[in-house]
């Protein structure tokens, strides 16, 4: 008698736990995807627009462009050139180590490189200004542009 209440105990802990597994991959999954719904929706209404007459210069907002796969050239230059003029001073180095908002520039740099629509004329332009800002970050701007080039699998 207490064996058969035991193995009903089991059994019914083990139901709720299957429910609240479930509860918690459930939600999280429907508001990732409606948060990128409404991002992408947001994105693609800026770009139906005239993008002369209202400049964002927010970081994340150009990094966001550069991202997005269909950003026409002209559209990718001009976020390159916002992100140099209004964020292309990065934070000094942290003895040997790049300070971690570098990671950031490294992301562009990488993102470029693969960018369908981006051409030599915009990467060697974006590193060479990206380089004479930040002159300590040499070797590291390098490597990305090398990492993000190798990775085009050409």
């Amino acid at each position: 008698m207490e064996t058969e209440f035991i193995i009903k105990a089991i059994i019914g802990l083990i139901v709720i736990l299957a429910f609240l597994i479930f509860l918690l991959f459930l939600q999280p999954k429907s508001k990732i995807k409606s948060e990128q719904k409404s991002n992408f929706e947001s994105e693609r209404s800026k770009y139906s627009k005239d993008e002369s007459s209202s400049a964002n210069t927010d970081l994340l907002h150009l990094v966001n462009i550069i991202k997005n796969k269909r950003s026409n050239a002209g559209t990718l230059s001009e976020a390159l050139e916002l992100v140099i003029k209004h964020h292309g001073q990065v934070h000094k180095k942290l003895g040997l180590r790049p300070h971690p908002d570098f990671d950031i520039y490294i992301d562009i740099l990488f993102t470029i490189c693969r960018h369908p629509n981006a051409n030599k004329d915009m990467i060697i332009t974006f590193d060479r200004e990206l380089e004479k800002l930040n002159p300590e970050y040499k070797q590291e701007i390098n490597e990305a542009i090398a990492k993000g080039l190798n990775s085009r699998g050409l």
